[in-house]
């Protein structure tokens, strides 16, 4: 009998039964499947929590440069005014109408040069009738002495005639100065800067008839910042550019110990040597100071920042790799960079990123002389 033939003899009963447990017996290995953690890993106990997980800090990379100070020449920039050293107005010192004027406004003149000649008039007839008079005072003189010592005179009567006589001899003085004034003459060597009188024009005493500048040496006149003025001394070398770029070498020479209500700046006065003439008078010259030497850092401009509060000064890194803010004087710009004080002698100076961290913070750090990354090059084949 064939296997189908014996198939179709059982019972449908036990077909079915079998299929039951088969599909019990699936249902019990998936489940324990399940609860031993294949799919789903094991899972945690109660209570217990996941570890969390290391934060890491971020630090911010700065570029910095060490720096030493240096001794440095301290120097001022400052622009002034040339003035004559000696100019003086000349009055007429006596009377009298304008009959001569030899020299032009302008010219070179040595001191005693005749400027102007005034009308002598009378003076003349003035002058013969004082030296008469001194001589018959002297005469008188001379015999009240004779006579006294006979004791034909009395003391008195010579000392009387003594008297005359140097009455006589001070109007004969005075009058012969006052011939000597009608010629009016040079005080200084310099140069006949105004002469505002003609020939005919009648000058009183006390009239300015001229103005004569002498400008060797020249003087440049600035005004300093009270700050300022406490560095600076008498003799304390200077230099001075003029229109044209002429650099001349001097010395101070004034120092002015009273401020100017307004600006609060004091006078200084620098002299320079000027035999030709070739500076004249009112030139707009600027004025190189040297006001002794200090320690300094020379730092780009790039560098500089601000504090909170609005303090100019630098950041640097300290030993720990935090920053620290220094608060610094500028002491000279030039165009090799910013020279400033008040710092310590050794600095690790923050060149780059110093905007970009805050006092107190550590950093990571780059030396910015570190050799950079060159361009790769072709190779030839």
């Amino acid at each position: 009998m064939t296997d189908i033939q014996e198939s179709q003899k059982r019972p449908l009963g036990h077909n079915v039964r079998t299929s039951h447990f088969i599909a019990i017996g699936l249902a019990l290995s998936v489940t324990l499947w399940i609860g031993s953690g294949v799919v789903s890993g094991t899972a945690p106990e109660k209570g217990e929590e996941a570890a969390p997980t290391a934060k890491t800090e971020t630090r911010t990379l700065v570029r910095v440069r060490k720096s030493q100070a240096q001794t440095h020449e301290r120097h001022a920039i400052l622009y002034g005014r040339t003035e004559a050293v000696r100019d003086i107005e000349l009055s007429a010192e006596t009377a009298g109408k304008v009959i001569a004027r030899p020299i032009e406004k302008g010219a070179s003149l040595k001191k005693g040069t005749s400027i102007l000649k005034l009308a002598i008039d009378d003076r003349l007839s003035k002058l013969r009738e004082a030296e008469a008079k001194v001589e018959f005072q002297k005469l008188a003189y001379d015999s009240a002495k004779k006579l006294s010592r006979k004791q034909f005179q009395s003391k008195i009567k010579v000392a009387e005639e003594k008297s005359k006589l140097e009455s006589a001899k001070a109007a004969l003085a005075a009058i012969r100065l006052d011939v000597s004034r009608t010629n009016v003459r040079a005080p200084i060597d310099g140069y006949l800067e105004t002469l505002p009188v003609n020939v005919g024009d009648y000058v009183k005493a006390g009239d300015v008839v001229a103005t004569i500048v002498n400008l060797d040496p020249i003087r440049v006149v600035a005004q300093v910042s009270e700050r300022l003025v406490a560095n600076l001394k008498l003799g304390d070398l200077a230099w001075a550019t003029i229109p044209g770029g002429e650099v001349r070498q001097g010395a101070i020479r004034y120092i002015s110990r009273m401020s100017t209500s307004v600006t609060r700046t004091f006078r200084v006065e620098i002299w320079l040597d000027n035999p030709t003439a070739q500076i004249p008078q009112g030139l707009t010259a600027e004025l190189h100071l040297v006001m002794g030497a200090t320690r300094a850092h020379l730092v780009s401009p790039a560098v500089l920042t601000l504090d909170d509060t609005g303090i100019i000064g630098v950041k640097a890194v300290d030993g720990e790799g935090k920053v620290v803010f220094y608060a610094a004087e500028i002491i000279e710009d030039t165009t090799e960079g910013v020279w400033l004080g008040d710092l310590p002698e050794q600095l690790t100076l923050i060149t780059v990123g110093q905007e970009f961290v805050r006092a107190g913070q550590t950093v990571d750090i780059t030396d910015e002389t570190a050799a950079k990354p060159t361009a790769k090059q072709d190779t030839p084949s």
